[in-house]
């Protein structure tokens, strides 16, 4: 045995315990307004802070420690400090790099656990709609901010010709929409297109109707449950995946289904998490997220569908283009990325 190797993974998994119950602590400090308070970056005492939002002084002095500890604070003779860049991904919901909201798809990871034990000891099938409630918000709140960001100003531009479709008046269909977070961004960028969304998952599809009606878009934006090999409509102009087909059972018969219902000069538009072509590629901080998460989540659900594919969500690139290719389409190409995203456009 080699003990300087033991020791070196003994420290890495120490590290892991601390991120993960730190996790536990970025969720509470989420839910109980704690970042938001400290947004402003100004040096705060601890009791300060439990005046401001109502909680235990004790508890909060532990909870801005452990933040201090995992170096997500700074701290001054008594004052903490949330400084301005890890306010943007723990308080400020409209920035790009917000991630404090995502954290409960971690803890729905938690809280389904047993189901997994139950899933690898059978056919493998965990169905999205059987996680916990945190699960769907968790989704939403992960994923909104980079659709807020980069939807728009950024990933449909960089499809040919799609801009000028939206603009004029386009029909899109949003296939997997979940709370119908980008189905609104993009509705409420070209008011005269109409979009529809489409999701196997009641509950989101009637999260995604109240969400329209807040957003004052439900006029031009239509929501429906559906899968997405039998979802109405034909002739749209664009069909968008956003970061859902590798969770299907089926995501050859899907893009079939895209392939049917898309014009001649239509345009998919694929947004999956990043990922390169094979394992050793994706050794990375993203990967790591990506296939810890796609244990749970991604790869059961389309276990628990017809066909099963179970391509997960490190797919890759090579093996969506196959998927488009097989289902008839002849262009696929990489249109942009982000560090957390592919886009990815197909046509006939």
């Amino acid at each position: 045995m080699d003990e300087e190797k033991l020791n070196q993974f003994m420290g890495k998994l120490v590290s892991d315990m601390g991120a993960a119950a730190m996790l536990a602590n970025v969720i509470l400090g989420d839910e109980l307004g704690l970042y938001k308070a400290m947004a402003d970056s100004r040096p705060v005492t601890a009791q300060a802070l439990a005046s401001s939002t109502g909680c235990n002084a004790r508890l909060i002095r532990e909870w801005l420690s452990a933040h201090v500890a995992s170096g997500y604070m700074e701290h001054h003779q008594g004052l903490f400090v949330l400084p301005e860049e890890q306010a943007l991904a723990l308080a400020i919901e409209d920035s790009p790099v917000y991630v404090a909201g995502g954290m409960m798809v971690v803890a729905s990871m938690f809280h389904d656990k047993d189901k997994l034990v139950a899933a690898m000891r059978g056919d493998g099938g965990l169905a999205w709609g059987d996680h916990h409630p945190c699960m769907f918000s968790g989704t939403e709140r992960f994923f909104r901010p980079g659709y807020k960001s980069y939807l728009v100003a950024q990933w449909l531009p960089a499809l040919q010709g799609v801009v000028d479709k939206l603009v004029a008046g386009a029909n899109v269909a949003d296939v997997g929409c979940g709370h119908g977070a980008a189905t609104i961004v993009m509705a409420q960028a070209f008011p005269a297109s109409r979009f529809a969304g489409f999701d196997y998952h009641a509950p989101s599809i009637a999260t995604a109707m109240d969400r329209a009606r807040e957003a004052g878009v439900s006029e031009r934006v239509q929501f429906a449950q559906g899968t997405a090999k039998n979802y109405p409509g034909k002739d749209y102009d664009l069909i968008c995946y956003f970061d859902c087909l590798h969770d299907m059972g089926d995501p050859v018969g899907a893009a079939q289904h895209a392939w049917q219902t898309l014009r001649s000069d239509g345009t998919v538009l694929l947004v999956e998490p990043y990922a390169d072509d094979s394992l050793d590629q994706n050794i990375t901080p993203v990967g790591r997220l990506f296939y810890a998460a796609s244990t749970f989540i991604c790869t059961p659900n389309s276990l628990s569908q017809e066909v099963g594919l179970g391509l997960g969500a490190q797919a890759g690139e090579a093996r969506l283009r196959q998927v488009f290719m097989e289902a008839g389409f002849k262009h696929f190409r990489r249109a942009a990325q982000t560090p957390f995203n592919l886009i990815l456009e197909a046509r006939k």
